[in-house]
């Protein structure tokens, strides 16, 4: 090996470890919010139904139990910040039990499939999260259209 091998050897080490160091800070940020998120949640004007939730989530046997608890829930009463810390804590609620029984953590259902347990809790929770508006699409193109003229026409 020559020395500049070595060289470029060691550089993408030390590249490497300084991602890995990055990757994890990072990774101890992103927890640390959502334990603030969860912790404002818990205390927050909607602290019964995230207390009741918690309470469910640590008990957590069954899917189908979880469910039930949700429909139950009024959740158009409930802002959106404290809706997604409750979306984000039973997701990881439903890998850890998935995972305890042995399978995937996530299993999402493929389209045509009937929806899979944390797919049903969302549309319940935040019915608005997978809507997009039909002309959505439409209005894009229409202007990304006028945008492509109008610099054919400069």
């Amino acid at each position: 090996m020559t020395a500049t091998t070595v060289q470029r050897l060691r550089r993408k080490s030390k590249e490497r470890e300084c991602e890995l160091a990055d990757n994890a800070r990072l990774m101890r940020a992103w927890l640390a919010w959502h334990r603030e998120q969860l912790k404002e949640a818990l205390a927050g004007v909607h602290r019964d139904v995230m207390n009741r939730l918690m309470a469910q989530l640590k008990d957590l046997r069954a899917a189908r139990e979880l469910i039930a608890f949700i429909e139950a829930q009024d959740w158009n009463a409930v802002d959106a910040d404290t809706r997604l810390t409750a979306l984000h804590e039973i997701n990881v609620a439903i890998m850890r039990l998935r995972e305890r029984l042995g399978q995937e953590p996530i299993d999402d259902a493929l389209p045509g499939e009937p929806l899979r347990a944390y797919q049903l809790i969302r549309s319940i929770i935040d019915p608005s999260i997978n809507q997009f508006p039909a002309a959505c699409g439409e209005k894009r193109a229409e202007v990304i259209g006028k945008i492509e003229n109008t610099e054919r026409q400069s």
